[in-house]
Order: structure tokens, then C-alpha cells, then sequence
């Protein structure tokens, strides 16, 4: 399969105003989509939707989006703010060639995306998204006056997916008299994730759901859950909800403002299926899940799969298994049985299902997992280092593995966001964790120096 050069594991992203996230680029990108998806739609009008987070610079790429698919004679639809997984629902539902989400999910304001469904709700296949790079080679020639793609808004979005995600639960759930505190980090979800919560019954007081163009992901949402900690034990909640800025991940906060990850809300999610004929007994995680996880699902008979970090993997491998729940220690949490892709709305949900049926706390749901002490180390390097074909490197994860005796696992990896190699070692004893993970940094960066000098 040939190289991407523009798309990542999660669309194309970066610095706004640096490339690939100007303009000029966005604009011919929305025209090699729209040619590649005309191209393959047999002659007829293709119609695809646009939708965006609350980031400032969404209105000038949704704008040239806009002009690049009409270019290319396809339709625009506008959903307007609206969480990721929303758009990939409302994809599927009302039956459009594609969808392109705006957004750089947790990540500052000043950095933005685009990212690509297909009309099932799902990531483009690897074979569309190198026939858009390919095209993107091609001069940009607008098409014929008489076959222009129009614009135009869908103007009952976010109600659409409110009801969708009530229609994930059963319909005997009620919280009526549940206090629920949403940090919606100033986001894609400040409108509709209130409104979710409230119309099951729920009391809910909102933080985050002032959106500025500028302020998302600021101290708030699933990356920054301390505000919404303090808000719990100041309302006396019974739990807290904290998305990102794009909707897809969520970590919940429990009733005494301790944080509960993806970790611990796939455990519940798990142990509540068990009951479940159609749940498989079998959840996908990653490398980074905590060890404590993999423990606590044995001991239930739910057997742990690890896939690479990245939901794209997660849903390679529940795919491959034929699995239904998966996900990331961030809380990008994906239910095949409710939806198509990673939803942190959805999955709070299924927690709360959960937890009205126990008739207890939240921190009685995740007493019976124990998260083992976890510490990873990043070393930085500038220049390549394959630590891999390392012996200095080996020499080091071996003696540490002795010392661990089988008590924890150590994981080196190479980051694909930064240059930098992550160490990192989880086990029992947190003194012997942190021990062995600066043991096993300081063999890593010694043997970068060696090799750079």
C-alpha cells in the first residue's frame, strides 16, 4: 500500500495557518474528496455533510470546504457545532455520500482538522483516503456552472442526535432524581449533551458550555477533569460527566470527585453485558490499558485483547474478533452494539444504565477493579533512533522485567505525535514502578547520546 502523506490515524492535522492547515490546502482538499466521492457515485449528485467544533477557526474551513466540494459538483450540507460522533450518525441516517468533521478533538484551540466518515458512520477505507491524496496532485478545475454542488444547513442537527442517543438506553431508564454535574470543555457538546441528561430526568448543572472560539479544551473537559471534580463535591452530585471538545471521549467523576478513565468505564461497561447473551466476553483495549484492567476482566471471565494506541486500532481489532466494546485509557470508549464509533455521550450512558440498575454509588461500579500503579517517562529524541535494534536498550528491559518478576509489564514505544520515545512501567509496587522507569529511561536516553552523540 503506498505512503499517506497527508493523512494521519485520524484525518489530517496540525497548526492552523501552517501547513497542511491553511486555507489554500483545505480548500483543494474538500475538492479532491468531492471528486473522488462524485467519481464513484455512478453519475448522480453526491451530498456530503460538514460539521465542526467550537474552535475560531472552524468558520473559515468550513467556509472553503464548502467552496471545495461545490467546485467539484457535490452538494454541502452544514450541520453546523456539532460533536464528532453526531456527524458520523447523522452520515449514515440521513444517507450522505460522506461526512467531514472540523476538528482537533482535545487538542488547544489553535490547532485544527479534518477527518472523514463514510456513508456507513465509519473511517474512510485506506483506499479512498490515498485516491483524495492522489487527487490533490491534479489541478483544481471547477466543474461546469450547471453541475456546481449547492450549500445549504441542517436545521434540526443536534436534535436528531440528542434523540439518537436517548435511543441507546433502555427505555425504562429514569434519573429523575439524579444530580449530574457535564463539563462539556467548551465544545462540541455544550448544547446537546445537557439536553440529553436532562431529558432522561436527570438534574444537571453544566460547566464548559461557553464556547469563545478560543477557550476549548482550556482547563476543562476529559484532559483537565479538576473543575469538574470541585463542581461534584461543591453540588453534591451524584456524578460528574467530562467530555473533550470534539465528544468523542468522556471520564466520568464519581460522588467523593475521584476520576474514573476509560479503564475503569470499560470494566463497568463489561461486567454490566455479562448478563447479556449477545455480549461476546471478549473487550479490546490497547497497550497503555492499565494491567489492573486486564486482572479485574479475568477474574469475571472477560478476556483483554490489546491493540496499538489509537481508536483506529481498537476498531481494527473488534473488528476482526467480531467484538462489540473497546477502547482507550483516555476515554475514547467505542460501543458497536449502539454505534458506530467512539461516542462519549453514548458510552456515559451505558454507565449510567449501569448504575441505576446496581441501586449504589458510582465508586461501588469500579470497587472491583484496582488500578496498578503506572508511570511513563518520555524521552525526547530529535534525531531518529530505532531503540528496537538497540543491545544497550535490551540489555536494560530485560534486567528490568527480572526485577518485576512478573509483577507488572514494561512498554517502550515510539510516539507518533512527538519525537519522543515513551517508557513506561506499571506494576504492584509503585516505589519499584517508579524505580524501573527511570532505570529504564535513563538506558534509553544513554544510548540515543551514544548513537548521536
Amino acid at each position: 500500500m503506498a505512503e499517506r502523506r497527508y493523512f494521519g490515524t485520524d484525518g489530517v492535522r496540525g497548526k492552523v495557518g501552517q501547513a497542511p492547515i491553511t486555507p489554500e490546502f483545505v480548500l483543494k482538499l474538500g475538492w479532491a474528496a468531492g471528486r473522488v466521492l462524485a467519481s464513484s457515485d455512478g453519475g448522480k449528485r453526491s451530498r456530503v455533510l460538514i460539521g465542526k467544533d467550537t474552535r475560531i477557526s472552524g468558520y473559515m474551513f468550513e467556509s472553503v470546504l464548502e467552496a471545495g466540494l461545490t467546485a467539484a459538483g457535490v452538494d454541502a450540507q452544514m450541520l453546523g457545532p456539532m460533536p464528532t460522533p453526531g456527524i458520523a450518525y447523522l452520515t449514515r441516517t440521513l444517507r450522505a455520500k460522506a461526512g467531514i468533521v472540523i476538528s482537533a478533538s482535545h487538542n488547544p484551540y489553535y490547532d485544527n482538522g479534518i477527518k472523514f466518515f463514510s456513508a456507513d458512520g465509519t473511517k474512510l477505507p485506506d483506499e479512498v483516503e490515498l485516491a483524495i491524496e492522489a487527487e490533490m496532485d491534479r489541478e483544481m478545475v471547477t466543474v461546469a456552472s450547471d453541475r456546481l454542488g449547492k450549500a445549504s444547513r441542517v436545521v434540526d442537527a443536534a436534535g436528531r442526535y440528542i434523540e439518537f442517543c436517548k435511543s441507546t438506553v433502555p427505555s425504562r431508564l429514569n434519573l429523575r432524581g439524579m444530580k449530574i454535574v457535564v463539563d462539556c470543555a467548551n465544545g462540541a457538546t455544550y448544547d446537546v449533551a445537557p439536553a440529553v441528561f436532562s431529558e432522561l430526568g436527570a438534574t444537571v448543572y453544566t460547566i464548559g458550555d461557553e464556547p469563545d472560539g478560543l477557550n476549548i479544551n482550556e482547563k476543562c473537559g476529559s484532559t483537565a477533569p479538576q473543575a469538574l471534580q470541585k463542581a461534584v463535591l461543591e453540588r453534591g452530585a451524584d456524578l460528574g460527566v467530562a467530555l473533550d471538545g470534539d465528544g468523542d471521549r468522556v471520564v466520568l467523576v464519581d460522588e467523593h470527585g475521584e476520576v474514573l478513565d476509560g479503564d475503569e468505564l470499560l470494566y463497568i461497561m463489561a461486567c454490566a453485558r455479562l448478563g447479556n447473551a449477545n455480549f461476546e466476553g471478549e473487550v479490546v483495549g490497547t497497550v497503555m490499558s492499565n494491567l489492573g484492567l486486564e486482572h479485574a476482566l479475568a477474574e469475571k471471565g472477560v478476556k483483554l485483547h490489546r491493540a496499538a494506541v489509537g481508536d483506529r486500532y481498537v476498531m481494527e481489532k473488534l473488528r476482526e474478533g467480531n467484538l462489540s466494546l473497546g477502547g482507550e485509557s483516555s476515554g475514547h470508549i467505542i460501543c458497536l452494539d449502539r454505534t458506530t464509533t467512539g461516542d462519549g455521550i453514548v458510552a456515559a450512558l451505558q454507565v449510567l444504565v449501569a448504575l441505576v440498575d446496581s441501586h449504589g454509588p458510582l465508586s461501588a461500579l469500579k470497587a472491583g477493579m484496582r488500578k496498578y500503579p503506572q508511570l511513563m517517562i518520555n524521552v525526547r529524541t530529535e534525531q531518529r533512533f530505532d531503540f528496537a535494534k538497540s543491545k544497550a536498550v535490551a540489555d536494560a528491559q530485560k534486567a528490568v522485567e527480572t526485577e518485576l518478576a512478573g509483577r507488572g509489564r514494561i512498554l517502550l514505544r515510539a510516539s507518533g505525535t512527538e519525537p519522543v520515545i515513551r517508557v513506561m512501567v506499571e506494576g504492584q509496587d509503585a516505589a519499584q514502578v517508579e524505580a524501573s522507569a527511570r532505570q529504564l529511561a535513563a538506558a534509553v536516553e544513554a544510548a540515543y547520546n551514544a548513537q548521536h552523540g
